[in-house]
């Protein structure tokens, strides 16, 4: 029996359609989604060489980009909460500063899982650091990866 479905998202339109399948999951299952997120509040290297020398970097590292980053997380965990509980799914959110793979896994063991679905971004290059491919590794849970590419 399925009761807590998870879904991992980072606000990707690969995620955006794992959110969108982990919502029809728990419909047709009656079952809680916990919607999970990572952040991390350190500049990246081109950030920080970027804050160092006052230059500003076009796109979304722009001096807006880090420190918006968790409550960037928890915009897109409130958007994914609202659309869930639009479709009559029982809802709840949670993020943790961290790596991204690890963070999703140990949440969603911490919330009781039954499974926890992923978009595939980053499967196809089979190298170390793939979020998906670690995750399909390291959870206690079934993993139900949505293929989006």
């Amino acid at each position: 029996m399925i009761d807590v479905i998870a879904v991992g998202t980072d606000g990707s339109a690969t995620a955006d359609k794992a959110v969108e399948l982990a919502i029809d999951m728990a419909a047709r299952h009656e079952a809680e989604l916990v919607v999970l997120s990572a952040y991390n509040s350190q500049p990246s290297a081109l950030a920080s060489a970027a804050i160092a020398s006052a230059w500003v970097p076009p796109g979304p590292l722009g001096p807006e980009w880090n420190p918006q980053e968790a409550e960037r997380v928890e915009e897109l965990l409130a958007h994914a909460k609202d659309r869930a509980e639009e479709r009559g799914v029982a809802c709840r959110t949670a993020s943790r500063e961290g790596d991204p793979a690890s963070v999703l896994v140990e949440l969603a063991e911490r919330h009781g899982a039954d499974v926890l679905v992923i978009g595939n971004r980053g499967m196809q290059r089979r190298m170390l650091g793939s979020v998906p491919n670690t995750i399909t590794h390291k959870a206690r849970c079934s993993v139900f990866v949505v293929k989006t590419t």
